[in-house]
């Protein structure tokens, strides 16, 4: 099953803070992001149904592998597109919103040949 964007970008909110804290929580991703608590429930449910996630009693959100992979696939692209988009002078806030977007829709290919060059410089 394909992953859509929202869903990618909750995965990685949740590797994101599950890297800060021990327990993640819908409200956790709620006031990270600015959504509604109804908006991340709903999410959440999608992802579990889509075993992207596990949720358990206490309400403690945890990545399934496959949720994992996305997620870290996603991050890696968002810190290199960063970085990337510094290194060419571009205001780190712009450069993360601007990768923010770009992370979703790149192919592997390009973002591949990207990493390359970056490395070889």
């Amino acid at each position: 099953m394909k992953i859509q964007e929202s869903g990618e970008m909750y995965l990685e909110t949740i590797l994101v803070l599950s890297r800060e804290k021990a327990n993640v929580r819908a409200i956790d991703i709620a006031l990270h992001k600015g959504y509604s608590k109804p908006s991340v429930s709903r999410a959440m449910k999608l992802l579990k149904d889509a075993n992207y996630i596990e949720i358990n009693e206490e309400g403690h959100i945890k990545l399934t592998p496959e949720g994992r992979k996305i997620a870290e696939t996603i991050y890696e692209r968002h810190v290199t597109l960063t970085n990337y988009f510094v290194q060419l002078g571009v205001p780190k806030e712009i450069a993360s919103e601007d990768a923010c977007k770009i992370e979703h829709v790149i192919s592997e290919t390009t973002f591949e040949s990207l990493k390359k060059q970056m490395t070889n410089e």
